[in-house]
């Protein structure tokens, strides 16, 4: 807990709560929505390249904490918008399938507000984790190619979900009601155990090369 503080009240970057805000592109008709949680990711990127211009990785590194505490705390200040920004996904979704139903939702040719867009919104943050944080962490100082690599990672899973919907036998994957909704539930099971286990692991190993490094 007081990782996090710190976190909050030294490395993070302003931007970073702002950019929850994109949670709300889950109410967009016609849009690809799950480009929301990229923006998230984005926000939680700004923290990072904040903490590294103010010299925020050396500083924690010479508090007296075992080293891997540094990645500890960035990641679980990474948790926390992740999961911020799920749950305000999932409250809107909640809003699409009851209240918003139908009108400007119906017929949508996009991936609509449903369990496999939470799904695969757990995937982005997964790829986040691995591929960005994982991948700072390798010098604690390089930021853009981890993050180019992230982001191509996230759009290649944006266009997955928009196709797989339109493939032959697959239409479930967009419903919006009926048994549909409930065959997308053991997706999202999937998806939010392969996000805490994803995560746990990338969070070792960017703690053994963070190690590993002579700062």
């Amino acid at each position: 807990m007081k990782l996090l503080k710190k976190e909050l009240r030294l490395a993070l970057s302003p931007l970073t709560p702002f950019f929850l805000l994109f949670s709300f592109m889950t109410l967009i008709p016609g849009y690809p929505i799950l480009v929301g949680s990229f923006f998230i990711c984005l926000g939680i990127f700004y923290s990072f390249q904040s903490a590294r211009e103010a010299g925020d990785i050396l500083y924690t590194a010479l508090l007296p904490i075992p080293k891997g505490d540094v990645v500890r705390g960035k990641l679980r200040l990474t948790l926390l918008f992740q999961l911020a920004g799920f749950g305000l996904m999932l409250l809107l979704t909640a809003l699409r399938l009851t209240v918003l139903r139908g009108g400007v939702y119906a017929a949508v040719p996009m991936l609509p507000a449903n369990g496999t867009y939470l799904a695969f919104a757990l995937l982005i943050f997964l790829c986040f984790n691995v591929l960005f944080v994982g991948g700072f962490f390798r010098t604690a100082y390089a930021l853009g190619r981890p993050f180019i690599v992230f982001t191509v990672a996230a759009f290649l899973l944006v266009g997955i979900a928009e196709v797989l919907h339109h493939v032959p036998g697959l239409a479930f994957l967009a419903a919006v009601e009926g048994p549909g909704l409930l065959l997308q539930l053991p997706l999202l099971a999937a998806a939010a155990l392969a996000y805490a286990l994803g995560t746990a692991l990338a969070g070792r190993r960017a703690i053994r090369r963070f190690e590993a490094l002579d700062l």
